[in-house]
């Protein structure tokens, strides 16, 4: 049809993913869905469940719970089972995500006869453990990797061709994280109610799930330092735990930190579906993990919003800060860096301008092209 966004062939591509519950790799994995109904093609997510789900499916993609997220060999006898579906529904596109569906993916693929194989994609979503294991994310027909960092890292530690790896940064998207953006009068009553202290204060904040790498400690001696030298200034720390078990032990573990360190001016706000808020209310935002990340969506959602952010140079963040806003560098657990460059931001606030780089059009237009030109060849 002349002037139709319809694609010339409709593709039927599937992505595998442990479970759909929250993280970067899920809100990828859903906005790649997204983007593969909007422009006419069959999206189908294989994954063991979870609160995404919803979301997946009112957006027009279909969902199959199977249980291909536990790290074991009983996984492997999804194999046959894989095998069968494949053969019978006929994709066009496998994208596997992570590394336990993506064995179970390669062996039931590799043993299809190879006039019904569909095209094997696999996305290299973090500085994995250097294993025979985790060599299953570079065996994909095509490659994606998250980041830089991530490319140099998969190349010098498996043996792939570099031909076969491409990078496709995580991208924001403008329209969800506005510049400038302020939330209504009745999330702010909401917000300040339920934290009164945080009014008229240098809120300090660090998004992300409560995981021991993500540089909680850091962050609660900041605070405790900055405290001790007079500074009017409030932590907040906002996010959920993993799984419920660990989670409540690791929010006791930090609230105990808390109690020691700085005492009723460290506020851990639990899972927030609100991050964008709470991020645009807050005066400077953090990214401080002890271990390098993939990517990192804190640094540039913080950044679209226009608050100044800063993180340890390493990783996905050295790149998105790099790129956006160098003067938020510091080197990766100096704390005593991260006290004179919040310092440095409290006295003289920066101006962030407007970003243009790690869009969410432009990682969607890059995977989808890169589906689509399987088809082409």
């Amino acid at each position: 049809m002349k002037g139709s966004n319809l694609p010339e062939r409709k593709l039927t591509v599937v992505q595998l993913v442990p479970a759909l519950e929250f993280g970067g790799v899920e809100r990828g994995t859903l906005e790649v869905a997204d983007a593969l109904v909007k422009r006419g093609h069959r999206s189908i997510v294989i994954s063991s469940g979870g609160r995404l789900v919803s979301p997946l499916t009112d957006s027009g993609s279909e969902h199959i719970t199977w249980p291909i997220h536990k790290k074991s060999p009983l996984t492997l006898r999804m194999v046959p089972k894989l095998r069968k579906w494949f053969a019978e529904v006929q994709p066009d596109i496998i994208h596997a995500r992570s590394r336990i569906p993506a064995w179970a993916t390669y062996l039931a693929w590799r043993n299809l006869p190879a006039e019904q194989r569909p095209r094997f994609v696999t996305t290299v979503h973090g500085f994995y453990s250097v294993s025979p294991y985790s060599a299953i994310m570079t065996r994909g027909e095509r490659v994606i990797a998250t980041s830089e960092s991530i490319r140099s890292y998969a190349l010098k530690n498996y043996k792939f061709s570099p031909d076969s790896m491409t990078v496709i940064h995580r991208g924001v998207a403008a329209e969800d994280f506005p510049y400038g953006y302020q939330p209504s009068d009745a999330w702010q009553q909401a917000w300040y109610a339920q934290f009164p202290m945080l009014r008229d204060r240098t809120v300090i904040t660090l998004p992300g799930r409560l995981s021991r790498w993500k540089g909680h400690a850091d962050f609660i001696e900041m605070i405790a330092r900055l405290r001790a030298q007079g500074l009017p200034v409030e932590g907040v720390i906002a996010g959920g735990g993993p799984n419920k078990r660990s989670g409540h032990a690791y929010v006791r573990e930090l609230a105990q930190l808390i109690n020691n360190k700085a005492p009723g001016h460290i506020h851990l706000t639990g899972h927030r579906s609100d991050i964008r808020e709470v991020m645009a209310v807050s005066d400077i935002v953090l990214s401080l993990s002890s271990q390098p990340e993939a990517f990192g969506r804190v640094a540039p959602e913080a950044l679209y919003l226009g608050r100044p952010t800063i993180g340890y140079q390493h990783g996905g963040v050295s790149e998105v800060l790099g790129e956006l806003f160098p003067e938020g560098l510091i080197p990766p657990g100096d704390v005593d860096a991260l006290c004179e460059k919040v310092k440095s931001f409290i006295e003289a606030m920066p101006v962030v301008n407007p970003p243009q780089a790690f869009s969410l059009k432009t990682m969607l237009d890059k995977t989808l092209n890169l589906y689509e030109s399987f088809i082409k060849r």
